[in-house]
């Protein structure tokens, strides 16, 4: 299993050891004792020698952004990019969602790369679903990979998943130590089942650090409208009507559509949480850099390469069912310094959440 590879090598240092429940700087709206920070490492541990994938022809389909999304399609691009590094690659075919396509469309990007040979073909998010399990049908000796839906029970279909749920609830804790009016927002691209894991997990988060913490909490469009993944504009518009509200520090799952939402939070003088990449070093988004604290760290990048690795050497069984803290899959991002005070705090709340002294919820509280 890979270790953390560098797009996501800032997530949280193992062994910090002590047992300071009063580390970091607990502002006015900090009602709760973090929890002791104790040692610990993920569970995965680097491999010795890299195959050899010279030969293997991977079919990338991304989710609507693409490269350059500076997000989860962004995330999985590194993963590929660091295989052909380290295991020799040559041949990637990569091809993008439009924001309307409909399933005929998805089918037929997996087909063409199904039928011009490529072996695996990762289908990046949920939305390929549908096509996924339509195509792998038909080419049962191609291997399928997608990222963040496990509803297909094909045996040629690996699914990447994750717990982000987990690490949203760290990046609340962030979000309300870092607020100086206790009042924070979440805004998430599309309103789905896998979008309010971010939500429920960040919610929970904050709450836990701040009885008195208030929560805005928005969609840019309803299930089913993929367009709100895609939207810096309507991004823009959400967080800036939370931040009017008195929310001071707004926390994005929204694809490329958080690239607005990091320039509301500049222009209305609050703070930013980036999502999936570390969006601190993200160069579409480098003009709003100096309010990003800290980005939830899903490590789509680690999952591909690793999943990439499981097939060369024909372990795909050694693959966790779920990327999840216990195995790196989740985390945060300590970029720019600007959570450094807090990260004791982070790593307690982190320890519990692995020891399973804290269930972080999938779905949000009904309020």
């Amino acid at each position: 299993m890979a270790g953390v590879l560098a797009l996501a090598g800032c997530a949280k240092d193992s062994g910090n050891g002590g047992n300071n429940n009063n580390a970091g700087a607990a502002g006015s709206c900090v009602t709760s004792t973090a929890p002791p920070v104790g040692a610990f490492g993920p569970s995965t541990s680097a491999t010795g020698e890299k195959p050899d994938a010279s030969a293997m022809r991977i079919g990338l389909s991304y989710d609507i952004g693409g490269r350059g999304d500076a997000s989860f399609n962004d995330a999985a691009a590194a993963g590929v990019d660091k295989a052909k590094t380290d295991f020799g690659v040559k041949d990637v075919n990569e091809s993008t969602a439009g924001p309307s396509e409909d399933e005929a469309a998805k089918e037929q990007r997996l087909t063409q790369q199904a039928t011009n040979g490529y072996n695996p073909v990762i289908a990046v998010g949920f939305a390929y679903a549908d096509a996924v399990k339509a195509v792998a049908a038909k080419f049962p000796n191609t291997k399928f990979a997608i990222v963040d839906d496990d509803s297909i029970t094909l045996p040629n279909v690996t699914s990447l998943v994750f717990s982000e749920e987990q690490g949203s609830f760290l990046v609340g804790v962030a979000a309300a130590y870092k607020s100086k009016n206790c009042h924070v927002g979440f805004v998430g691209g599309v309103n789905t089942p896998l979008i309010q894991k971010f939500q429920a997990g960040f919610d929970q988060g904050a709450k836990a650090a701040s009885n008195k913490i208030v929560i805005e909490d928005e969609y840019l469009t309803p299930a089913g409208d993929f367009s709100g993944f895609q939207d810096p504009a309507k991004g823009n518009v959400v967080a800036n009507g939370e931040i009017s509200k008195g929310a001071d520090v707004i926390y994005h799952a929204a694809g490329a559509s958080g690239k607005g939402v990091f320039e509301a939070a500049k222009s209305g003088n609050a703070l930013a949480i980036g999502v999936d990449s570390d969006q601190y070093n993200q160069q579409t988004v480098a003009a709003s850099k100096d309010v990003i604290i800290t980005s939830m760290l899903k490590r789509v990048d680690v999952a591909v390469y690793d999943y990439i690795m499981a097939l060369a050497t024909n372990t795909l069984d050694s693959l966790p069912k779920r990327f999840d803290l216990k195995v790196d899959g989740v985390g945060f991002a300590t970029s720019g310094g600007k959570i450094d005070d807090i990260k004791p705090v982070l790593e307690g709340y982190q320890q519990e959440i692995i020891d399973g002294k804290i269930t972080v919820a999938t779905t949000p509280t009904a309020k």
